[in-house]
């Protein structure tokens, strides 16, 4: 087995992020040899014209390029864990809100939260004004997902106080 053929299957059974030192320490290999096989792989993967891609932006990840998302939504509903969903919830229910206010509310669990729900489409992330900091708020997708009315990108205070009722957030 090649090292690029070993790196392949970690990345399509981790199912997350991870970074070269990660899979170096699962494959027990070197991690120059690791990081040269894994460049070779994204290259692979970019001159061929499949439907999956290898992403680098926090750790590597195989994952469907966004043009066949519509394909993947229609037969992999996004699930959601309930902190995750929590964490949705909060959100929505301060959008815009501050990343640092969110961990300060949900913990540091939050960050690992936002990826997951960037990755899924249901927020957004823009950096503030100085820049330190990135403000979240909910996508049209969070609306579409959660069927709830109307198709801007802020809902209701209603909608959202009624989900955090729902997921007891809210006495």
């Amino acid at each position: 087995m090649d090292l690029k053929s070993r790196i392949e299957a970690v990345l399509f059974v981790t199912g997350k992020a991870v970074d070269i030192k990660e899979i170096a320490q699962i494959l027990e290999s070197d991690e120059q040899e690791v990081e040269e096989a894994m460049l070779a792989l994204i290259f692979d993967y970019s001159s061929r014209e499949g439907a999956l891609e290898i992403d680098d932006e926090n750790g590597y990840i195989i994952q469907v390029k966004p043009e066949y998302m519509d394909i993947v939504e229609k037969l992999c509903p996004v699930d959601i864990s309930n902190a995750v969903l929590k964490t949705l919830t909060v959100i929505a229910l301060k959008e815009p809100i501050r990343q640092a206010e969110l961990k300060e509310l949900r913990g540091s669990g939050a960050y690992d939260h936002i990826q997951e729900l960037l990755s899924k489409g249901l927020i957004s992330r823009k950096k503030d004004k100085n820049g330190r900091s990135f403000n979240l708020k909910t996508t049209p997708k969070f609306a579409e997902y959660f069927k709830m009315k109307g198709n801007s990108e802020i809902l209701s205070k209603v909608e959202t106080t009624r989900l955090a009722e729902l997921l007891e957030l809210k006495k």
